[in-house]
């Protein structure tokens, strides 16, 4: 199949290889067609193994209480993978326990694999599964030592056996080859061809069985980033589960990173994909409402959800993506700049505020500092978190274009929320015609995007498009 490689399996306390530990190892190495070395061995996990794991592997916590530790045998089974490729069947399991154990004993492992699971799809695409049991049973292979770590490279070697007697040792060699020179590092069960996506602007979708999404993500290079997260699956646990669970990829082309960011937001909130934490829909975003009359008690008020309008953006502080941490940071606030509990309505009563009594407020409360002075100074502490008034007239368009691909996206905006992403005339016009006031429900990500690219003075790279309307104040960018 290879000139040379070595067959191995794992046995192990569990399924994340940045947690669980291997209890067993079998290898078996190949020269030029030939086997030339046979090795096996238990392996103390120092660390407890369940009774399911027992049951499954027929493994249990006296059998290894006094076999080596992997420190104990790691320059054997090194001597042993030398100069070979790693072939194993779902490789990357095997190869990120490795992996974290030869890190553990501060060892690197550098070594080319190839899956067994991935070479059954070639070889034997008119089959839907090819698990191992799978194998055995099309094939007619037995074991008596199923789940056991040499039973399962004999498996493996048998298999590849009886391969090159019905396609030919010619076949399962090129088909091999393929696989090694493309990326070992694909989960054997993805059934998307990674080649066939674009290494362009855009974002990604990945499915495991169900109709909703396992992950959304975006990248100005597509399969490059594809690609980083199966490579990091040996490292990082989520990454491991996502590529445990993963069978397609979709993409969605855009014609630059701000299109990306942009629908990546909508269709994280929309679709509410398992693994992904940030950009979840934010039904409990809040903002302070500051009173104008400096007498007014409270001062403040907190405004949510459809309240939150972006055309009442002068007199709105924050945003803050809880009730409870507007309420901390306006504490932090009173406690920092000697503001009044009592005026601000964190603390109810009447007279001199607990603040005042501990020097902390300048009292406001007791007609010992002006309504107008603590006003003032109460909207000094919050010009940094002012929410910023829309500065056009009307609809701005933001124009991205790729020259790769030449596609040319525009994406409009009214009171810094995203309206739609248009591509001709026709489209445009009709957004225009059909956008709603329902269409302007305040989104944070959102808003921070448009900020970055659209506020005054702004110089983000990413060209704008007044649409016919006069701008309030700075002018925008020739495009």
């Amino acid at each position: 199949m290879l000139p040379c490689y070595v067959l191995l399996d794992l046995e192990t306390t569990g399924g994340n290889a940045t947690r669980d530990r291997i209890t067993e190892i079998a290898a078996v190495r190949m020269e030029a067609g030939l086997e030339v070395a046979r090795w096996s061995t238990l392996v103390n996990p120092e660390a407890p193994i369940s009774g399911f794991i027992e049951q499954l592997t027929g493994i249990s916590n006296a059998m290894v209480a006094n076999a080596p530790c992997f420190g104990d045998v790691a320059s054997q089974l090194l001597a042993l993978l030398k100069g070979a490729v790693l072939v194993a069947h779902n490789v990357r399991f095997d190869h990120g326990f490795l992996l974290h154990e030869f890190e553990r004993v501060g060892t690197p492992l550098r070594i080319k694999t190839l899956c067994t699971v991935r070479l059954s799809r070639l070889l034997y695409p008119q089959f839907k599964s090819h698990g191992l049991d799978a194998i055995m049973q099309r094939h007619g292979i037995s074991t008596s030592a199923r789940h056991r770590a040499m039973g399962d490279v004999e498996v493996m070697q048998s298999w590849l056996t009886q391969a090159q007697a019905e396609l030919g040792a010619d076949t399962v060699q090129r088909h091999a080859q393929t696989l090694l020179q493309s990326s070992a590092a694909l989960p054997p069960q993805l059934e998307t061809p990674v080649a066939d996506i674009p290494d362009t602007p855009g974002v990604y979708l990945f499915y495991g069985e169900s109709k909703l999404p396992l992950y959304v993500g975006k990248s100005i290079k597509l399969r490059s980033r594809i690609m980083s997260h199966f490579q990091a699956a040996g490292r990082n646990p989520r990454e491991m589960r996502i590529a445990q669970d993963i069978r397609r990829i979709e993409w969605l082309p855009t014609a630059g990173e701000l299109g990306a960011l942009l629908l990546e937001a909508r269709l994280v909130k929309e679709l509410q994909p398992l693994h992904n934490r940030q950009l979840r829909r934010e039904s409990a975003l809040c903002a302070w409402r500051l009173d104008a009359n400096p007498a007014a008690r409270p001062l403040l008020t907190l405004v949510r959800g459809k309240d939150l309008q972006p055309q009442a953006f002068g007199s709105l502080y924050g945003p803050y993506r809880s009730k409870n941490q507007a309420l901390l940071h306006l504490r932090e606030l009173a406690q920092a700049q000697g503001l009044c509990l009592q005026a601000l309505g964190l603390e109810s009563g009447k007279g001199r505020c607990f603040g005042h009594q501990t020097g902390h407020c300048q009292g406001v409360c007791c007609g010992e500092e002006a309504p107008q002075r603590h006003h003032l100074r109460l909207q000094l502490a919050l010009t940094s978190h002012k929410l910023q008034v829309w500065p056009y007239a009307g609809v701005v368009g933001l124009r991205e274009h790729d020259p790769r691909t030449e596609r040319t996206d525009i994406h409009l905006f009214d009171q810094w929320c995203h309206l739609a992403t248009v591509h001709s005339d026709d489209e445009l016009a009709d957004a225009l015609h059909t956008r709603t006031q329902a269409a302007l429900a305040f989104d944070l990500d959102t808003y921070r995007l448009a900020l970055k690219h659209l506020a005054p003075g702004s110089r983000s790279g990413v060209q704008r498009v007044l649409l016919g309307q006069a701008e309030t104040t700075a002018p925008p960018e020739e495009f």
